[in-house]
């Protein structure tokens, strides 16, 4: 599988809510994070997930929203905090690369005043917020 998608995670379905109109999918994605993601009843039903199934999370980097403060709430139903490993700034736009908890990484795509303004730089702790809406789910076929 390729995609745009510049943050990809593989990880097992550990619950399954479903409403009216959209589910609610947990996946554990390894190093003690999981990611919630919200993806339509139909949805649920073509990939065939369910409970203790795999999937993966695509997540674009322009849809990560970055923080300095690990206890700053927001809407976004998914953080996952760590340490800055990449940081290059570009004219208008930079991307931010976090290693995470498990090993992995997570890229984001901010503004260079955000860069600025926040102090984002290699070896700053940073967290990573990432709605539940902004989650793609895919499956092997």
């Amino acid at each position: 599988m390729k995609t745009s998608a510049r943050n990809e995670f593989f990880g097992k379905i550990k619950a399954l809510k479903n409403g009216p109109v959209n589910s609610e999918v947990i996946l554990d994605i390894g190093g003690g994070s999981e990611l919630a993601a919200i993806i339509t009843q139909e949805s649920v039903a073509e990939l065939g997930l369910k409970v203790g199934g795999e999937a993966y999370a695509l997540i674009k980097a322009p849809w990560v929203i970055v923080t300095t403060d690990s206890k700053l709430k927001t809407s976004a139903r998914n953080k996952l905090c760590g340490k800055i490993t990449h940081c290059q700034e570009g004219a208008v736009n930079g991307e931010v690369v976090m290693e995470i908890p498990g090993g992995r990484s997570i890229a984001a795509i901010v503004t260079r005043e955000s860069i600025e303004s926040l102090g984002l730089k290699v070896g700053a702790s940073a967290c990573a917020h990432i709605k539940s809406s902004h989650i793609i789910l895919a499956v092997s076929a």
